[in-house]
């Protein structure tokens, strides 16, 4: 992929599918350069067998094909730019109440073959508004400070009113742009 917000996008995805109510995806630079991406859900989890072949291209639980990229294609740009990936799960059966998937990636942002983040704003739109009912955790900490969005939060204040009104995802597009500006200063 292009980009790491696109990993970002199937990723929540896999969450979604595995029947996550709760996304959390987490964004953490530090001054030497060192990129930390984590993606955390309470879906049903993998067993461990499917975790260790989850990086595999030709592992994957769609009947549409027989391979999938998501994984692998990150596990590939995070090993190229100097960093690892790694996967751990636990399964619904094993643990009813702490079960679900965290995927974690690091990169070395000085690398020359470090894949740049794109536009992150646009995909926590796309996600909110592909499936509002779920709560997304996204936060992107840099050595110039934060940027952080919690639909919880956002529940609380709008009550009934769904977070796929056009009306909201503008409100959540402006207010992340507005905190990534911020960061500029």
């Amino acid at each position: 992929m292009k980009e790491l917000s696109l990993n970002i996008l199937d990723i929540a995805q896999n969450s979604v599918h595995a029947d996550a109510r709760n996304i959390l995806i987490s964004l953490e630079e530090d001054v030497a350069g060192l990129l930390t991406l984590t993606i955390t859900d309470d879906g049903k989890g993998m067993s461990a067998e499917m975790v260790r072949t989850v990086t595999d291209p030709f592992c994957t639980t769609r009947t549409t094909r027989k391979v999938g990229m998501g994984l692998p294609l990150l596990k590939l740009a995070s090993e190229q730019a100097g960093g690892s990936l790694s996967v751990v799960s636990v399964p619904r059966e094993e643990d009813p109440v702490n079960h679900g998937t965290r995927v974690c990636a690091t990169f070395d942002t000085h690398s020359i073959d470090f894949t740049p983040l794109g536009d992150v704003v646009d995909t926590m739109v796309v996600l909110i508004q592909g499936h509002p009912e779920i709560d997304y955790l996204f936060s992107h900490t840099t050595p110039a400070g934060s940027v952080r969005l919690d639909t919880k939060e956002l529940r609380e204040v709008l009550g009934d009113i769904s977070l796929g009104e056009f009306e909201i995802l503008e409100w959540i597009r402006g207010s992340l742009e507005e905190q990534y500006e911020a960061l500029k200063k």
